[in-house]
């Protein structure tokens, strides 16, 4: 189908039946059997009546807005491979070095210290507050499966409001860790430290730490 010349704006430089060859409409109708195609259109949906009410309120509700979040795992830095050392920057470990195991679905990376030797368990951290250094273990076959996202999420409790007495009661006592969950890092630490060097298990143990005149950006980790 050649395009239309207009001459002005609305008006084309062909006549009627010139435009009517131009545009193809003999074969389209000769296609359809000597008709233009139908399109039948669409029903729209009867919205429900509704009764409007009575009395309107005398401040403006806010309606919350629907927004749909799409929530992608982040990508996995090209630095960061199972077995890498990593140094943990922000929590309350930051600071201490610790061995990836893998990435999460949820785009967290999977750690641990191993606990026995700097005491970071096993837990998950977001690769925007790791350093990855140049140190790899050579990872045996370990079964990362049973932690997933939803082992690390706490039980939900309902929180109570505290009054005058509850105030002054004697702090309760701590939660203790599940058997479950202490088995599954001795597990792991077992698994993971034979693989480890006398060196490396030195490494780990040491803080990372900066002293007056270190250059962060010039160091190479």
């Amino acid at each position: 189908k050649k395009p239309a010349t207009y001459v002005t704006k609305g008006v084309t430089a062909l006549g009627r039946s010139q435009t009517y060859k131009r545009r193809g409409l003999a074969a389209l109708k000769k296609k359809n059997g000597g008709k233009f195609p139908t399109h039948a259109k669409k029903v729209a949906p009867v919205a429900a009546a509704t009764k409007a009410p009575r009395m309107y309120p005398a401040d403006d509700v806010a309606k919350p807005l629907a927004v749909n979040i799409v929530r992608k795992p982040a990508k996995l830095r090209s630095s960061i491979t199972p077995g890498t050392v990593l140094i943990l920057l922000a929590g309350r470990f930051k600071g201490k070095r610790c061995i990836c195991l893998g990435q999460l679905p949820s785009g967290l990376l999977l750690v641990t210290g191993p606990f026995k030797l700097n005491g970071v368990p096993v837990r998950r951290v977001s690769q925007a507050y790791v350093i990855a250094t140049c140190t790899k273990v050579n990872m045996p076959s370990v079964d990362i499966t049973k932690f997933s996202d939803s082992y690390f999420k706490a039980a939900e409790s309902k929180r109570v409001k505290k009054g005058e007495k509850e105030f002054f009661d004697e702090p309760k006592e701590k939660k203790a860790l599940p058997a479950e969950y202490i088995a599954n890092q001795k597990a792991l630490d077992a698994a993971i430290l034979p693989a480890l060097s006398a060196e490396l298990k030195g490494y780990l143990s040491s803080r990372f730490t900066l002293r007056d005149g270190d250059r962060p950006h010039l160091m190479k980790f």
